[in-house]
């Protein structure tokens, strides 16, 4: 099975199509791993700070020797370049984050429509900028595109990285 095409000049062209761009349905996570000690925090987000880029988003999971910084940036693009420049190791993981509705219990109604379709949330936490001035909340789910399709189909609103860009 070819993935691409040959050219005049006997080279192959390959081609790729990915499934992501600022249209996929999520939103990447940096995930930094720091020392665990004063001023790790600062010093990754003091890498921004002359850029026009915000923090849409960020969690720290802490342990005794190490932490993980859990960042989503409104530009992934840059974010990811300024990262790798600092030599920080991180990775990159694909979240959902979904538009809170206006109902008295938002968590519960967006729980309960994953759970009817057999996804677990491995974690969870809120945006600090809001696309459209809404609340919305990222999940980290086992099954990125069910959990898309069960919740558009229930009427949810998924925010892509192109609607994170101000």
């Amino acid at each position: 099975m070819s993935n691409g095409s040959q050219s005049e000049s006997g080279s192959v062209d390959v081609g790729f199509a990915t499934q992501r761009g600022r249209d996929w349905p999520s939103v990447r996570q940096f995930n930094v791993f720091l020392e665990n000690r004063i001023g790790e925090l600062l010093n990754v987000v003091r890498r921004f700070e002359n850029s026009n880029m915000r923090i849409v988003s960020l969690m720290i999971v802490d342990m005794s020797d190490c932490a993980i910084l859990r960042i989503v940036l409104s530009d992934p693009e840059r974010a990811l370049e300024i990262l790798r420049q600092a030599n920080l190791p991180v990775t990159e993981t694909d979240l959902l984050v979904v538009g809170l509705p206006e109902t008295a219990q938002p968590l519960l109604e967006i729980s309960k429509h994953l759970l009817m379709a057999e996804i677990n949330i491995h974690y969870a936490y809120p945006l600090l900028s809001h696309p459209d001035g809404k609340s919305a909340v990222a999940l980290h789910v086992d099954d990125h595109e069910t959990a898309v399709t069960t919740l558009k189909n229930a009427g949810f609103t998924i925010y892509t990285e192109k609607d994170l860009i101000q």
